[in-house]
């Protein structure tokens, strides 16, 4: 597991408030893979997370992929002579940056399988942690082929479907997870199952619904509702596949 290489798991630490503390310093520091392992283990601790918490666990591990996503992309861009030699060294990096990524998308799916999902009780956290499940099981099918992204594709499909049935019983409109949760499932429709219509669709229901009930944001979540509406209208108003990889760097 990526996470098994910071300090963090070697000094073998036990007390919660010591690991929360830890992965607040990390993330100033921009230690993400020190902040993930902080994580992992705060998770395995304390059951269940705050919301605070909850953002702690995902913006983390977010960092840690994302790295891995843009490395991934940048490579993948690359036109060699040799490319098509699988024993080339662009391939062999290739290889290796899909390895991590993938060691990290199973790292995250485990700790929601076993601690996040079974000890939630809130709504909200509960669209989270499922919006979070469909995301990690998208990053997978970004890399891989055959049967392998096939079924990545099905459980990040069925993920994204169970959040947002639990998003529309209990959350508003306005809620920033549920706006969240619009957008990248958006994307899942643009860019995995490459189906533009579906995409605009999801996103303008989702943009149409909270700019209608805009008066209706909660002070505390209006800088986050807003900011996920402005990026839903961005990916609505162009068709470029570059807008939704820009989306994807926040949500």
């Amino acid at each position: 597991m990526v996470s098994d290489e910071s300090w963090v798991v070697r000094e073998n630490i036990s007390d919660p408030e010591a690991l929360l503390h830890i992965a607040k310093l990390a993330e100033h520091a921009e230690r993400f893979t020190d902040m993930a392992a902080a994580m992992k283990k705060f998770t395995e601790l304390k059951k269940p997370l705050s919301n605070d918490e909850r953002n702690l666990f995902s913006v983390a591990y977010k960092n840690v992929v994302g790295a891995r996503r843009s490395a991934w992309r940048v490579i993948t861009s690359i036109k060699n002579k040799d490319s098509e030699d699988e024993k080339s060294p662009t391939n062999e990096l290739r290889r290796k940056i899909e390895n991590e990524l993938e060691q990290v998308c199973k790292e995250v799916l485990n700790i929601l399988e076993k601690n996040s999902l079974p000890s939630e009780t809130t709504d909200d956290g509960l669209v989270f942690y499922h919006k979070m499940k469909g995301d990690y099981y998208r990053y997978l099918a970004e890399v891989q082929t055959g049967d392998k992204r096939t079924e990545s594709v099905q459980k990040s499909h069925q993920a994204y479907e169970e959040a947002t049935e639990k998003a529309k019983q209990s959350l508003s409109e306005t809620h920033p997870i549920r706006l969240g949760l619009a957008l990248n499932y958006s994307v899942f429709y643009y860019e995995i199952e490459n189906n533009p219509d579906k995409a605009c669709e999801l996103a303008k229901s989702a943009f149409d619904n909270a700019i209608s009930r805009l008066d209706q944001i909660k002070d505390e979540s209006y800088k986050d509702s807003t900011l996920i509406m402005q990026l839903l209208r961005d990916n609505l108003t162009t068709t470029a596949p570059s807008c939704y990889r820009r989306a994807l760097v926040w949500y």
